[in-house]
């Protein structure tokens, strides 16, 4: 059973006090996702032991694998997972994605960091609010939307060979606008999601859903923040 295409509701044929419950809980696991990930981030930069492991080729290799099969996992087996590994799945994926982007800090200075990282913040708000608001439908913009990631995702990897400058640049600015429109494209949904009637009167099912949901929000939040970082960088 796919959660994502078996409900057909429309945020706009019931209240929002009806909706209210999937998206403060999908909201509420985005932002644990996000502190997880900063504080494990923080700390494997701030523990010589965990430093060492995160500049082991090995050891990463093992954890960007381990990360995959989660979003699989929570992907696909969520309607097989009770609500209980729902939460440990999504908590050690934010965990190990902290793990794996800590390098960030010793790329980067801590003034751009913060300053991507507002920047982000702003713009995923603006746009959730945007998305949430507007009677604009803005699902219709999916397949462009792929379409869009797949070429950005192959350019990407080309780019790994030409080592340009220019290339990346351009690559980071497609990059930036492909998460605007996705975070956009992925809150409508969710709030049309909120008012299907299966979710109604169904808590556990609602609180899966909303693991799974928080984990899409989540990976446009990060991968947005990634490319704002790369255009505003200056490394250290």
């Amino acid at each position: 059973m796919n959660f994502g295409n078996s409900f057909q509701g429309r945020g706009d044929l019931l209240s929002y006090e009806q909706i209210r419950p999937l998206l403060r809980w999908t909201y509420a696991w985005m932002l644990v996702g996000l502190l997880i990930t900063s504080a494990v981030g923080f700390l494997t930069i701030q523990n010589i032991t965990l430093r060492q492991l995160r500049g082991n080729t090995g050891i990463v290799v093992v954890a960007f694998i381990a990360e995959l099969a989660l979003v699989l996992g929570l992907s696909w087996a969520l309607p097989r997972l009770s609500t209980t590994a729902a939460a440990i799945m999504f908590t050690i994926y934010a965990a190990l994605n902290g793990f794996t982007l800590s390098v960030i800090a010793l790329m980067y200075t801590g003034e751009v960091i913060t300053s991507a990282f507002v920047t982000t913040a702003l713009l995923f708000g603006a746009l959730s609010l945007l998305a949430f608001m507007t009677n604009v439908d803005l699902t219709k913009m999916g397949g462009f939307l792929l379409m869009g990631l797949i070429g950005l995702l192959i350019a990407m990897v080309v780019n790994v060979f030409l080592r340009s400058d220019g290339v990346a640049f351009i690559i980071n600015i497609i990059g930036v606008l492909i998460f605007t429109g996705l975070t956009a494209y992925d809150t409508q949904k969710i709030k049309n999601l909120a008012a299907a009637p299966e979710l109604q009167g169904n808590p556990e099912l609602m609180s899966k859903l909303s693991i799974r949901c928080a984990l899409i929000l989540y990976l446009d939040f990060i991968n947005l923040f990634l490319f704002i970082l790369r255009l505003m960088g200056r490394r250290r």
